[in-house]
Order: structure tokens, then sequence, then C-alpha cells
């Protein structure tokens, strides 16, 4: 096996790669990325594989001329809608003679406690991406994210159990192969975002990730080390790209260019006097406008989203007092203004953009948030490849990666 892992991360707007290095101490250094336009895809989901497939070819091949390596397998993941969660519980006693003696909690009595939990009902047209443990229960003590050499009679698991559209997986998979490339695995968008972006304190004290994403918004709630509950808004970038194109009467391709060259969600002193040039369409030549204008145009639509995400959270997480933060990630966390929208909607200081762990150079592109699924699948995927040796690189944080690959171990515990 070779020395690196590669993310691929296949978005409504964009193909993100990132491709990871595994040194002899199994930390990572990212070596090559890739950011490209994507095709094929609506609000999340693929709906034209050839037009797809070219656009996960073109982002891969960017990826390995800055990497000089040669791509041959990739883990991704899926999101939007097409991906569902649910808590569950599993029960047995760690004295498997019926005796019900106090024993040691060995890993035999963990896995079988999981399996437990791991005995729902999957709807047929669903497949299990992940499981993982949110806390064990022995006996009647409080609860413990860690339970092995403890001692007693039953062990209690509660876990997160994430699942995906067969459908859509085969989909992926599909294209993935028609380009040329093997598919090790599929993960979910959110939670390997969360691995590159949220720090294990944030997640003990209970975060709320947000990935603004081009054709949706996806949600997922974190609370004691693990994940609580995810949900999906059927609304993203691409919307607020349509109320431009509506509003000023410009082409959807105008309008985008518009967004990322002058967008922005909150105003702020004299911003507002800055000039916008919107493009003449047809035999209508060019008008002048302004940023606070475009504003007005922006930000009713990301308090939109905010407010949908905000009601399912409420309704269904039981996330009582937010003491982490809410961390921002996706195209849409590159919005001029979006932590001070964020923490005006939310009521909360406590929001920052989802800035990528440092894995290599910490100027480099692949640190910004809408790199967070990509690299996220490097890091939870680092373990199953063979480390290479390579030579030694400059500007390695290898501190910060290794405590990095601690937090994504103990969250990856088990899989389907």
């Amino acid at each position: 096996m070779s020395g690196t892992v590669v993310g691929l991360d296949i978005g409504t707007t964009f193909v993100k790669v990132a491709i990871g290095e595994i040194d002899d101490n199994n930390n990572v250094e990212i070596i090559g990325y890739a950011k490209k336009p994507s095709s094929g895809l609506r609000n999340g989901v693929i709906v034209n594989i050839d037009a797809a497939v070219e656009a996960i070819k073109s982002a891969v091949e960017a990826a390995e001329q800055m990497a000089g390596t040669e791509v041959t397998d990739v883990y991704t993941a899926i999101g939007a809608q097409q991906v569902e969660s649910r808590n569950s519980e599993g029960d047995v006693v760690v004295d498997t003679t019926n005796k019900l003696r106090t024993l040691e909690i060995t890993p035999e009595v963990v896995s079988r406690a999981i399996e437990s939990a791991k005995a729902v009902q999957i709807p047929m047209d669903k497949r299990g991406l992940s499981i993982i443990p949110q806390e064990y229960v022995i006996d009647d003590l409080p609860g413990t994210p860690e339970p092995l050499g403890m001692q007693g009679k039953r062990l209690k698991v509660k876990v997160h159990i994430i699942t995906a559209s067969i459908t859509a997986c085969t989909n992926l998979e599909q294209c993935i192969d028609r380009a040329g490339f093997m598919l090790n695995d599929i993960s979910s968008k959110t939670l390997v975002a969360s691995l590159a972006t949220i720090t294990k304190d944030e997640m003990g004290l209970g975060s709320i990730l947000i990935d603004m994403g081009g054709g949706s918004t996806d949600v997922m709630v974190l609370n004691n080390g693990a994940p609580v509950y995810m949900t999906s808004i059927p609304v993203g970038g691409n919307l607020v790209t349509n109320d431009i194109a509506v509003v000023e009467g410009i082409p959807f391709a105008s309008a985008e260019k518009v967004k990322i060259e002058k967008g922005c969600c909150w105003i702020q002193g004299d911003e507002d006097s800055e000039p916008v040039i919107i493009p003449g369409s047809g035999a209508m030549p060019p008008v002048e406008t302004t940023q606070y204008e475009l504003c007005e145009i922006i930000r009713p639509r990301i308090e939109q989203i905010f407010e949908m995400a905000r009601e399912d959270i409420v309704h269904h997480a039981n996330l009582v007092r937010l003491n982490g933060s809410i961390v921002l990630t996706g195209g849409g966390a590159l919005m001029p203004g979006i932590v001070q929208l964020t923490q005006e909607y939310w009521g909360t200081t406590s929001v920052r953009i989802g800035e990528v762990v440092k894995l290599g150079d910490a100027e480099a592109g692949y640190r910004k948030p809408d790199f967070a699924t990509a690299v996220g699948l490097v890091l939870s995927n680092k373990d199953t490849i063979i480390p290479a040796k390579s030579k030694k690189r400059k500007n390695v944080d290898r501190e910060s990666a290794s405590k990095f690959g601690e937090t994504v171990k103990n969250l990856f515990k088990k899989f389907f």
C-alpha cells in the first residue's frame, strides 16, 4: 500500500480533493489539494453521472500535480438529505456465564454492547455508515466515555448511528469507478468535517457544526465528545446566487461572480458606500449598486437557513445549553460577515470559521473551511494505510497533527 490517503469531497458547486502523506509516526501532512467547479449535482444529489465524472477527474488531476503523486484510490463522503441519523442504546451482562458476577470490562464486552445497540430496524433503502459511541454506563454509575478496565455486572452503551441512501451511495461509487479510481469507503460529510475543525474541548462542551454548501446546509450537534443529532436544510449558497440573479435581472453565472467577489451578509461602518458593478446582460448595460444593497439581498436567505436549522435543533436535539462553539464550514463560511451575522442570530459570541487543523503549510488553501470534509476524510482514514517512509518536510506541526489524530481515533471507534 502507498503512504497516502486521498479525501474526495464531491459537492454541488465544487469538487475538493486533499492528499495526505503519512509518516512513520502516523502523522499527516497535506501534500496536495485542489478545488474545481462541480457539475452533475443538484442539492447534493448526483443527477448527471457523466458530468460528475469529468469534474472528479479534473479535481484529482490538479491535486496529483501539486502532490507529485498518482492517485489510485480515494475516500469520499455523502451529505444533504441523503443522510440520516438516530440515537440508540445497547445493554449486555459482563459475565456471559449467567452468574451475574462483577467482572472487568474488556474490549469483547464493549464490542457486544455496541453490537446490541446496532440491533435497530434500518430501512431497506438505507445502508449503515458509522456508529459512534456517546457514553458507557456501568451498572448504575455515572456515564463514562471509556469503560475498559473498570468493574461491573452490566454495561450499557449509548450510540449515534448514521445511515445513508443506498441509491445515492451506489451512484457515488459508479461515478468514482468511471473516473478511474477505487473507492475505499463512504463517510458522513458533517462527521468528517467536525474531525478536521472542532477541538476536543468543543466536542465535550456542546457545539454545533454548520456546513454551508451550495445545494444544502448540513448541521451536526455534538455534546460530551460525540454527535447527538444531525439534520440537513435543503437551502444553500445556490439559492443566494439565485436571489441575486432574480433581483438584479442577470444570469446565474454572473450573479455567482458578483456574490463571490462583492457579496457579504453583514454591513458595518461605511461599507455601504462601496460601489458594486452589476454586469450587463443581452441589451441591458451594466448598472451600479452598492454593497449594502447586495447585502440586503443576501442576508435574508442566510437568516432563513439559520432559522430552519435552529428550529430543527430545538425540536429534536437534546442540547439544553451551548457551552462550546458554533463552527462554520463549507463554501458559505467564506462569505464576508458570516461570523457577525451568526453571532447576532444565534445570540452567542462563540462563533468561528472552521479553519482546518494545520497539517503542513500553515498558509495553504486546504485550511479554508470549504476543505473541511476533504481533509477530514484524510484524518479519519489515516490509520487504514501503511505509512510510507518519506523525507521530512518543513512547516509540519507534528504535535498538532498527533493530538488531532487521537481525537479522530477516539471518535471513529466502530463502523458497520
